[in-house]
């Protein structure tokens, strides 16, 4: 079988570039160890929670472009990803009324604090059946 220029061409197209996984490995263990130096280095908690968030995003990133061959994927991927980010845009939209915005009254004793609910006594009967002799 021989092969055509169109058909090594056609071929050639679709071969990824050579990645260096070791490297990548490298690089997501020193953001490992980046994220554990920020959490113990003494900083305010905004300051800490930034930085660590802000590496967790470039570990999360390095995953999906190179171990998830995003990279090297076309601009369909956005296409098939406009839907999940929406869902995701939408649903803290649409649950904050029940979850960020607390509207209802809060009638329980235990965010109240003051009421005490004390359950009536119950009889107390003796040994013998609560007869007393």
């Amino acid at each position: 079988m021989t092969h055509t220029p169109e058909h090594t061409a056609h071929a050639h197209a679709h071969e990824h570039p050579h990645v260096n996984y070791l490297l990548i490995f490298g690089a997501l263990c020193v953001f490992t160890l980046l994220s554990v130096i920020f959490d113990v280095v003494e900083l305010t908690k905004p300051v800490t929670a930034v930085l660590v968030l802000a590496v967790a995003a470039a570990k999360a990133l390095c995953v999906m472009m190179f171990f998830m061959h995003l990279k090297f994927e076309g601009n369909w991927k956005f296409v098939l990803l406009m839907p999940t980010f929406i869902l995701a845009c939408g649903l803290p939209l649409a649950l904050a009324p029940d979850v960020g915005l607390h509207y209802y009254p809060q009638q329980v004793p235990q965010v109240q604090g003051t009421q005490s609910h004390v359950a009536p006594a119950a009889d107390t009967e003796g040994a013998d059946g609560g007869h007393a002799h």
